[in-house]
């Protein structure tokens, strides 16, 4: 392929003239490459060396570990880009966070993190001496040592990359804000196919350079993934260019394989960049009234495996696919394959970069910057250091007046919006700053939390026209159409020390739930690090939920994310029912106040009818799961004949509809009536936080007695959580079946046999009721099942008594 020269520009006459940069001397060069050469060393040592760190003698087969893990391919060209940024942040004393796209570069950024001195401060065990050096290399990718990705355990890291696609979004939440802060970040070819890395480059449809800080994305094509070409790596170059040209980025292109040639390539190029990045903020916050910027980015091509070995028997190795994980397989058993590992180690002179003590020589670590400004010590990537708690109102004022339970309809989340409202107003913010966002995906107003557009707009670079609702650069709600970049730019927004809500109908939130399970994994790693400061809590709403999705249809039905968190750590999940309004505002409360969790709220957008004072609410959040003593007919404090149990808005109708009939038709029957909120809590003690005590469960749900549950998800779920408690069996679940489209609401939860009528029948069934009154109830129950079945069919509506049912 014909490739254009190095350092290609497009002719712009609208781009200011460039100050000259200082000119990077020869010497400088040399320099560079010092630490370059020290990194890469440092980068094979950890994949390979248990002993002999140094190189003191000739390698021998008992100096290499058992089993050869990490990956070398990108970590020639991830140092590259760590030293010269190294050099401009010395030359300019500004604030730089690294996001590595391509996570297992993670030996790379360990070599940087610990050439610049950082890393020894934070593992005193790892010390700047040869003793120091075999801990850092017999660590890595070994049990009980540190995983080969740039990991929770990296400093300087918000950013794990055990899953591509996320790194750009995550740069992008962290700038947001954060108007000091320059984000550099390295996009891996092999990322770059992926759906969330190509929507992510739209991000400058909301990067304002008023107020956030910026993003300089260097896209690094090596041409190779694990085992084949990339997409964008064969690409032509004004491809490649016309691709981030078309999504508000100005590309400069950087190639090479001479070490001297590259470096000086990227040291004009990055220079280059920081100069638009300051020249274009500084114009926004002149308030210079100009066109949404184009900003920098960088495209870098070095061969994969830069500086490793050229050839294995006979292969080549160095920029192919080859050089994605370990070149040099074998070497204990293979003496050509060790002394070419020998040699290529001795390549770097690793005599002139370590004294006889085992430090890094003075001439190469000064070339790291001092203190905080150091990339693996920015507080910008251990977020809970620039974390301030938010300034929540209470929830009263804001809550539903509820003199009798059960006879107000409202819908649920329009309180919410309106509390969020005012933490906006509340958040130490001026119009063009703050701490708190919300992120959704084209669905504020549909999911009535739009009262937030009374404190602020939808956050917009690009032109708008006099018909577009609520669109402004200062805007502060994040939406795009992207579940995986709402997220992404949340967890960056959280873990660089903000405070935030993602919102997204129910089903399209399992679009990111790898997300969600790799940002509780870097939370329970965190909390085992001392030095890792708590963060806000990564807080999910789900609303549309599969109850009332009847409208639009099987597509949009589907509470599976309660499934994929609940079989994640039990220190940082929590999953929240509120049945109503107020509860809602009970849970949201708690959840924004909380660190390092991950909170999944579900509550349905639609009118539902309302139960719980405030004060009510905010008890019951509290203790979990109640008994609605004013919902069953226990009395004379005798053990209830059945318990009906209900978990979330729809399933609390439903089991409230049941016990009203129960109390109607069998007035004989002992029920209690439990509603459970926090779903954890009924996990066994030992295994949750939120875990009710044994006395506390058998209060609620007795130790003998059936108990019927209508429950939100699928039933499966609530299953795991009851095992280990005494007699599980005794919980009969009903819950969604993947049953139902475009219907009617009652239809719905009849179809997934969730009813009233269904639990009733199901109630007398295991309350072992054989009554004539029981007799004459069950029949009532299916003559209206049949009833239903009919109606809707022909009025395309539910029977009014259904429709309109109230609890009084």
């Amino acid at each position: 392929m014909t490739r254009e020269t190095a350092l290609r520009r497009d002719p712009d006459p609208t781009r200011s003239a460039r100050a000259r940069l200082p000119d990077y001397s020869s010497a400088d060069i040399d320099a560079d490459l010092r630490w370059w050469n020290a990194a890469n060393y440092l980068t094979v040592a950890q994949i390979y060396l248990q002993g002999n760190v140094l190189l003191r003698s000739e390698l021998t087969p008992s100096d290499i570990k058992p089993r050869l893990l990490g990956h070398w391919g990108t970590s020639p060209g991830l140092s590259a880009i760590y030293t010269v940024l190294n050099r401009l942040i010395k030359r300019t004393e500004s604030r730089w966070l690294f996001v590595t796209g391509p996570g297992h570069g993670g030996p790379a950024l360990i070599a940087n993190v610990y050439l610049e001195g950082t890393y020894s401060e934070i593992y005193p065990d790892v010390g700047r001496d040869e003793q120091g050096l075999l801990r850092l290399c017999r660590q890595f990718s070994t049990p009980g040592g540190v995983p080969s990705h740039v990991s929770v355990e990296t400093p300087g890291s918000i950013h794990e990359g055990g899953e591509l696609g996320y790194s750009l979004a995550h740069a992008v939440g962290a700038a947001l804000d954060s108007p000091d802060l320059v984000v550099a970040c390295v996009v891996g070819d092999g990322e770059a196919e992926t759906g969330p890395l190509s929507a992510s480059w739209n991000s400058t449809a909301f990067l304002n350079p008023a107020r956030d800080g910026a993003v300089l994305p260097v896209l690094h094509l090596n041409d190779a993934k694990i085992s084949g070409p990339t997409v964008m790596g064969r690409r032509a170059d004004a491809d490649v260019r016309a691709d981030l040209h078309g999504k508000g980025w100005e590309p400069v292109f950087v190639e090479g394989t001479d070490p001297r040639d590259v470096f000086v390539q990227l040291t004009e190029a990055v220079g280059a960049a920081y100069e638009d990045i300051r020249r274009i903020q500084t114009e926004a916050r002149a308030g210079t009234d100009r066109p949404a910027p184009r900003w920098p980015a960088i495209v870098m091509r070095t061969p994969k495996g830069w500086t490793g070995p050229r050839r294995v028997d006979g292969h080549l190795v160095e920029g192919t696919h080859r050089a994605h994980q370990v070149p040099l397989s074998g070497v204990r058993d293979d003496p050509a394959r060790l002394r070419q590992l020998d040699a290529w180690l001795r390549s770097y002179r690793p005599d002139e970069l370590f004294d006889d003590r085992g430090a890094v020589v003075d001439d190469v670590s000064v070339l790291a910057p001092d203190g905080s400004l150091r990339m693996g010590s920015t507080p910008y990537a251990n977020g809970g250091l620039r974390r301030e708690p938010l300034t929540l109102p209470d929830p009263a004022p804001y809550s539903l007046r509820i003199d009798t339970p059960g006879t107000v309809t409202y819908p649920t989340t329009t309180v919410l919006g309106e509390y969020l409202r005012d933490v906006y107003r509340a958040d130490r913010t001026t119009d063009d700053g703050g701490t708190f966002r919300l992120f959704c995906p084209d669905e504020t107003a549909s999911n009535k939390l739009d009262a937030v557009f009374e404190a602020t707009e939808r956050c917009w670079q690009l032109p708008a026209s006099s018909d577009d609702d609520h669109l402004a650069p200062s805007g502060r709600v994040m939406e795009v159409l992207s579940e995986h970049l709402c997220q992404g730019w949340l967890e960056g927004y959280l873990l660089s020390g903000r405070h935030g809500l993602f919102a997204s109908y129910e089903a399209f939130a399992m679009i990111s739930a790898s997300m969600v399970v790799q940002h509780t994994k870097w939370l329970q790693h965190a909390a085992g690090l001392g030095w890792r400061e708590p963060v806000s809590s990564l807080n999910i709403l789900l609303t549309s939920t599969c109850w009332r999705n009847d409208h639009n249809g099987f597509s949009h039905q589907g509470p599976g994310l309660i499934d994929t968190v609940l079989s994640l750590s039990p220190g940082v999940v929590r999953v929240w029912l509120p049945p109503d309004a107020n509860s809602l505002l009970a849970v949201s409360k708690r959840c924004l106040e909380s660190r390092d969790q991950v909170n999944l709220i579900v509550a349905d957008k639609q009118p539902h009818l309302q139960y719980l004072t405030d004060e009510e609410a905010t008890t019951q959040t509290s203790a979990g799961a109640s008994i609605w003593h004013w919902a069953g007919n226990e009395s004379d404090g005798a053990a209830p004949d059945v318990v009906l149990a209900c978990a979330g808005d729809v399933p609390t109708h439903e089991t409230l509809a049941a016990a009203s009939l129960l109390r109607e038709h069998m007035p004989a029957l002992r029920t209690r009536v439990v509603n459970i909120i926090d779903l954890m809590a009924l996990l066994p003690p030992g295994e949750h936080p939120h875990g009710l005590s044994d006395a506390e469960f058998a209060d609620v749900f007795t130790t003998t007695v059936d108990v019927v549950v209508a429950f939100h998800g699928y039933p499966r779920a609530l299953h795991q959580l009851l095992h280990g408690r005494p007699d599980a069996g005794r919980f009969h679940v009903r819950g969604f079946s993947e049953q139902g489209t475009t219907t009617t609401p009652f239809d719905m939860v009849v179809l997934n046999r969730m009813s009233r009528y269904h639990l009733v029948l199901e109630a007398i069934r295991r309350a072992g009721a054989d009554s004539e009154d029981a007799e004459r109830l069950a029949r009532l129950c299916r003559s209206q099942l049949e009833r239903h079945h009919s109606y809707i069919r022909r009025h395309f509506d539910d029977l009014p008594e259904i429709r309109d049912w109230t609890w009084a």
